[in-house]
């Protein structure tokens, strides 16, 4: 294993002694004589490690280490202190300063070496483990983020047989995801939440399969008993959905965006805030979907109807900020684009 070391001390004996100690051990030596040198030097090269005197004219060893590490950002190459110094003062001070140790004046051959090869085999175990734990966070973040695709995949795959169910209704569940996740945005939610709003988004209505297809496919209006049916497409996506155990929050989703603002929906009645937040964003999505898709009885709504609805709703059927966001969005949307294609 080569390895190359500066050696700056101002007292040409202690160059040579250094060099020819290191040397005799096939140790590659560079040497200069001032503060100013050795930085100089590492503006342009790396060696393994510094031998710093502390006592220099001009600029002395805690200088010159101050300067290598704040000004040019040489931090990974270790010190090691040359002093004739032995005081407990003078050693805090270079330790506070950089160094990773000192070595006495006059040299002793064996321990020179000793702390040198110590001294840098040290540096490369930390570099290469620094390394290592940063190739393996790598690829740790890569297989969490292919498993994040594959689960996102997963829940589209899904979301899209639950849409083929209704003739009526096919691409709600992305669309519902997709305005979900823009209200999320415009309200502030952390990216985070956002992309749990839009996965929740897409399985709003899971509970459809288990609901006959004559009566999600009905033309006609619903008779109370095939409406009471309907109600409990919650409690279904509940039970379908619970044992995704690291997502507890897709059961929120599906289980309560029929609750109204003022406590008039349904499965539980519940009213204002104690409705889930993702549940109330999502609550306005799928309104705003379902009356500008396409129905057997009739097109999509006009996007002036669309919008009175909506405004019609805030407080009583919608949480009020978010309705007024989806507002917003529908005065942005000039061309009436935001609406099943």
């Amino acid at each position: 294993m080569s390895m190359w070391i500066l050696v700056v001390d101002d007292n040409t004996s202690n160059l040579t002694m250094a060099n020819h100690i290191l040397g005799e051990a096939g140790i590659k030596v560079s040497c200069v004589k001032s503060g100013e040198a050795a930085v100089k030097f590492l503006q342009f090269n790396k060696p393994d490690l510094i031998l710093l005197d502390i006592h220099m004219p001009e600029m002395d060893g805690f200088e010159t280490i101050s300067i290598i590490r704040e000004r040019y950002g040489i931090v990974d190459i270790p010190v090691i202190f040359l002093t004739a110094d032995d005081d407990s003062e003078t050693e805090t001070k270079g330790l506070n300063t950089g160094a990773i140790d000192f070595i006495k004046k006059p040299f002793v051959p064996e321990v020179l070496l000793l702390r040198v090869k110590n001294a840098i085999e040290l540096n490369r175990l930390q570099t290469n483990l620094a390394q290592e734990v940063e190739e393996k966070t790598h690829e740790v973040l890569e297989q969490h983020r292919k498993l994040e695709a594959l689960f996102i995949q997963i829940i589209k795959a899904l979301s899209g047989a639950i849409d083929a169910k209704d003739t009526y209704t096919k691409g709600h569940s992305s669309r519902v995801a997709e305005y979900s996740m823009q209200i999320a945005k415009r309200a502030g939610l952390s990216r985070e939440q956002q992309e749990d709003i839009y996965t929740i988004g897409l399985l709003h209505d899971v509970g459809k399969i288990g609901i006959p297809d004559t009566i999600i496919n009905k033309p006609s209006a619903l008779s109370d008993e095939e409406y009471n049916i309907i109600k409990t497409h919650p409690a279904l996506r509940e039970t379908i959905l619970k044992n995704i155990k690291e997502f507890p929050k897709l059961v929120t989703g599906a289980r309560y965006h029929h609750e109204r603002y003022d406590g008039g929906g349904y499965p539980d009645g519940l009213s204002g805030k104690d409705i889930p937040l993702e549940a109330r964003i999502i609550a306005v999505a799928d309104s705003y979907d379902a009356m500008t898709s396409r129905r057997s009885y009739r097109d999509a709504l006009p996007q002036e109807k669309v919008r009175a609805e909506i405004e019609k709703g805030k407080g009583t059927q919608f949480d009020p900020a978010f309705a007024d966001i989806m507002l917003a969005m529908i005065d942005e949307d000039n061309d009436y684009l935001m609406r099943e294609r």
